[in-house]
């Protein structure tokens, strides 16, 4: 990713895009799976000045929106944000778009997946089945937002398996490949996440719209 120097319009006319988040783990993630776009990625980290996002919405849907218009009213540029959490059935859905603060303010990674594993102590294997889901919208100066949805189904296991991700990924088992996200390679993970889902789609729509930008 790139500093926001120069005009919106970017190197050789390549359009900006800026992150819309804070987490350093999914803007890695973002970037990848943005990758050979013929946009100049630009993290919100480069815009030392921006006010924390509040997510108050009660879905992704509209958390993902929050972000990426605050950062594109904020920056006067195009922006992507993303909101993504975990949905356990035998929770009712929890944690939700609660997922990165479940555990209460400061909590970490840790303390998330210590109390899902505390919640679903006594919940027998076969009713242990969750989703992780992501929201990607992108907000442009002047235009609607548009929005973009990706599922992807699973078990919650009964204690962290893998090194790899972060959040509940140590926790969240596909049963099909027989591992947790946080044992998958991240060119597997590339493939099935609810991430990975949900930027494809959102990748589709803006080669199709690039000729839009301006």
């Amino acid at each position: 990713m790139e500093s926001p120097s120069g005009a919106p319009g970017g190197v050789g006319g390549a359009p900006v895009l800026v992150l819309a988040t804070a987490n350093p783990d999914k803007a890695d993630e973002m970037a990848r799976l943005l990758a050979g776009l013929p946009f100049r990625l630009v993290g919100r980290g480069a815009f030392p000045d921006l006010a924390p996002v509040a997510e108050t919405a009660d879905s992704f849907a509209g958390n993902a929106a929050l972000k990426a218009e605050a950062t594109r009213d904020a920056t006067g540029l195009p922006a992507l944000g993303d909101d993504s959490g975990l949905c356990v059935d035998a929770l009712d859905g929890a944690p939700g778009v609660l997922s990165a603060r479940w555990a209460g303010p400061g909590c970490t990674y840790a303390d998330n997946n210590e109390k899902l594993l505390a919640e679903l102590k006594d919940v027998p294997d076969e009713r242990r089945t969750a989703r992780f889901v992501c929201w990607v919208a992108v907000a442009r100066p002047g235009r609607e937002t548009v929005t973009f949805e990706g599922l992807c189904e699973g078990m919650i296991a009964r204690a962290p398996k893998g090194k790899r991700g972060f959040g509940y990924d140590p926790l969240f088992r596909v049963p099909e490949l027989g591992k947790t996200f946080a044992e998958l390679a991240p060119e597997e993970k590339a493939r099935i996440s609810h991430r990975a889902l949900a930027f494809a789609s959102a990748r589709a729509w803006l080669l199709c719209s690039l000729p839009d930008w301006g």
